[in-house]
């Protein structure tokens, strides 16, 4: 199974803080797996123009690419001006509108307060559910105040990490399963 695990941000360090703290435990759990981050932050993109994502060059192509390889992603998300942050559009808008299809899709959001909690249900969902995903229905809020110095220091929010990630690998095996009896009943 491969899975990214995304930073949608190009500033900040909370996104990054809890994405790679993501990545660590699907590689703690799930070592049989192929894990990825990409954070944006470490990558050169070009704003869409129109184009296949495939005819991209350089960076753009890449992140493109290895998404649309992926049985599974994990997207982390800032809340900037009460939504996603742009890099993250453009993410959304360099792949096709039916990228997610088959794939399972997981989000981590974080944001200063409480008053954010909704962004993913009002925002991310909606875009994702266009683009054919299957949604993780649970998501992981963090706030400000569960980070210290590049830490996450709340238990209780490392625990959901570790929920989510189980979740997000379960529910890709799920789908394969369900998928693979359907194919059996063709008898190609």
């Amino acid at each position: 199974m491969k899975i990214a695990v995304l930073a949608g941000s190009i500033i900040g360090s909370k996104t990054k803080t809890a994405m790679l703290k993501t990545g660590e435990i699907l590689k703690q759990k799930y070592p049989e797996h192929e894990v990825v981050l990409l954070d944006l932050a470490e990558y050169s993109m070009v704003f869409s123009d129109g184009r296949n994502y495939f005819e991209y060059e350089g960076d753009t192509k890449y992140v493109a690419e290895t998404l649309m390889a992926a049985d599974a992603i994990i997207i982390g998300t800032p809340t900037f001006q009460a939504s996603i942050p742009a890099t993250l559009k453009n993410i959304f808008d360099l792949l096709p509108v039916n990228a997610f299809r088959d794939k399972v899709v997981s989000s981590v959001m974080t944001a200063g307060t409480t008053k954010h909690y909704l962004m993913v249900e009002q925002q991310l969902k909606p875009i994702l559910a266009y683009m054919k995903a299957h949604i993780v229905p649970t998501y992981v809020f963090i706030e400000e105040k569960d980070f210290l110095r590049n830490e996450i220091i709340n238990d209780d929010v490392l625990f959901r990490l570790e929920r989510l990630v189980e979740d997000t690998v379960l529910t890709v095996e799920a789908f394969a399963a369900i998928r693979k009896k359907k194919d059996e009943e063709y008898d190609f």
